[in-house]
């Protein structure tokens, strides 16, 4: 794949290299994405190749971001050895292979990466990585702190130690899988004018959905804590959701607000509620707001119609409110409301004169 014809590299900030005898075989980008002051040093491994000047580009890196996605893409005709200099990496890097191979290493272990497999890792000193000849690559940088946000409200609890993925990343089956497909689609949505990266809202939904993946998807050291919460019949996504709903079920509530409220976005929340409800956050909604009005309902609230209560739920067709109640208890709300009135009395008279009407 030739990186470097790609036309598409137009929506990219692109560093390109036909000799490098005059940067003794480095090339040296300064992180721009977080105003961080660390260094990619990009050097040849041949210092016979140092010198030469060649008629195509050797090196070259592309990239864009967007909202707090980074990608980029990298193709090198020569071996390659990449150090980070300056502070710790404030980025999760996620490597796809296009060609050839990468070795990362780092605290003593190393990692290698081709087509079939990825990397997960954090630029930062200490750490080296070595590419092959004819090599080409793309990389998606999250923000470390976005990540673990997410992580903390998917665990409902913070973090007590930094989040760590594992380096190998293997595209071969389940969620990483379409880990590396969701990545692969990011960086082609980068190279449109047009894309995902030119909506704000959109790419945001985007952020989500990938950073939930990659917490499902590739192994850290959260992972096991994370699968024992999804075994929870009530994840705190739904529950947050829930019970914002319940203590607000009278007032013209909308989908984003419950999401607000959830601590996730509306993507995310869909999501959930489909996998662990059955249902979407708006079913789930409606059914809250029956729930609440067959409570007053039973209640017998004085000087309350069943019309009255139904609209206060936002229930204006008092015909398929009636539907909905009898699906939903298997009574109609004339039956729970003729019981409420025997129970508590003459004094629920005015509810007594809306029973006919349902």
């Amino acid at each position: 794949m030739a990186v470097t014809s790609d036309p598409v590299l137009t929506m990219f900030n692109i560093v390109r290299a036909k000799a490098l005898q005059d940067l003794s075989g480095k090339i040296c980008v300064v992180e721009r994405a977080t105003q961080s002051n660390r260094t990619y040093t990009y050097q040849l491994q041949d210092r016979a190749l140092w010198r030469p000047r060649f008629e195509q580009p050797i090196f070259t890196l592309a990239t864009r971001r967007a909202g707090s996605i980074l990608a980029s893409f990298v193709e090198s005709s020569f071996s390659t050895e990449v150090t980070v200099d300056g502070d710790e990496g404030s980025l999760y890097c996620f490597t796809t292979m296009l060609a050839g191979h990468a070795t990362l290493e780092q605290k003593g272990s190393s990692t290698t990466a081709t087509k079939q497999s990825g990397l997960a890792w954090r630029p930062g000193p200490g750490g080296r990585l070595l590419f092959s000849d004819d090599n080409a690559r793309t990389n998606v940088f999250l923000k470390v702190a976005d990540i673990e946000r997410v992580l903390e409200q998917m665990l409902d609890d913070g973090l007590r130690r930094p989040l760590i993925f594992e380096p190998g990343l293997d595209w071969g089956s389940g969620l990483t899988a379409s880990l590396k497909s969701q990545l692969d689609f990011v960086t082609s949505e980068f190279q449109r004018r047009d894309g995902i990266a030119s909506s704000p809202v959109a790419l945001a939904s985007l952020t989500d959905a990938l950073i939930s993946l990659l917490l499902w998807g590739a192994a850290h050291n959260y992972s096991d804590r994370l699968t024992d919460s999804a075994g929870n019949p009530m994840p705190a996504y739904v529950r947050r959701a829930e019970d914002f709903m319940r203590a607000h079920g009278t007032e013209p509530i909308r989908m984003s607000h419950i999401a607000a409220a959830a601590g996730c976005s509306l993507r995310t929340l869909t999501t959930v509620f489909r996998h662990f409800r059955g249902n979407t956050p708006l079913a789930a909604l409606h059914a809250v707001r029956l729930d609440l009005a067959h409570a007053d309902l039973a209640r017998g609230l004085s000087q309350a119609s069943v019309t009255t209560i139904a609209r206060r739920y936002g229930f204006t067709n008092t015909a398929r409110f009636g539907a909905a109640f009898r699906r939903r208890f298997g009574k109609t709300p004339t039956e729970i409301a003729r019981y409420a009135s025997i129970r508590t009395g003459p004094a629920h008279s005015d509810l007594a004169k809306d029973l006919n009407r349902l």
